[in-house]
């Protein structure tokens, strides 16, 4: 099965596993599973990394980083395309919890386009269920 992983779920494989509740450790050790990351969350980590936020063991600069996603971690960047704007330009946004994050819709997007279940902490994504995103919660 394939997996879109969200920004926080990426920060907790590489920084601290025990972040991850029992469900998501499931599917990630489940190697017939495939994984993809947004480019949009790349654009994230490499921000976060620039402001100290993501400094970890593994890696020394934003390059490596990056170039680490699909080479050591076997996860897929999965690039945004004109569909997913499409998804993104029609959203309804989460306007009741306040959820004004557009690297969050964008992530919901591409999950809702390519008919891909998403993982996250974040639990504002359950609004979006009703736009048929499949949401798997990380409860930790």
């Amino acid at each position: 099965m394939r997996y879109l992983i969200d920004t926080n779920i990426f920060l907790y494989l590489t920084t601290d596993i025990t972040l991850l509740d029992n469900n998501v450790r499931n599917i990630f050790d489940d190697y017939q599973n495939i994984f993809y990351i947004s480019a949009e969350s790349v654009k994230e980590l490499i921000l976060f990394y620039r402001k100290q936020k993501n400094k970890t063991k593994f890696w020394k600069n934003e390059t490596e980083m990056v170039l680490s996603i699909e080479s050591e971690l076997n996860i897929k960047i999965l690039p945004i395309k004109k569909e997913h704007l499409l998804t993104y330009a029609c959203l309804e946004i989460n306007k009741a919890q306040d959820h004004n994050d557009p690297s969050d819709h964008i992530i919901i997007s591409q999950a809702i386009t390519e008919k891909i279940p998403l993982i996250s902490s974040d639990q504002k994504f359950q609004f979006y269920t009703k736009q048929k995103l499949d949401f798997i919660n990380n409860a930790k």
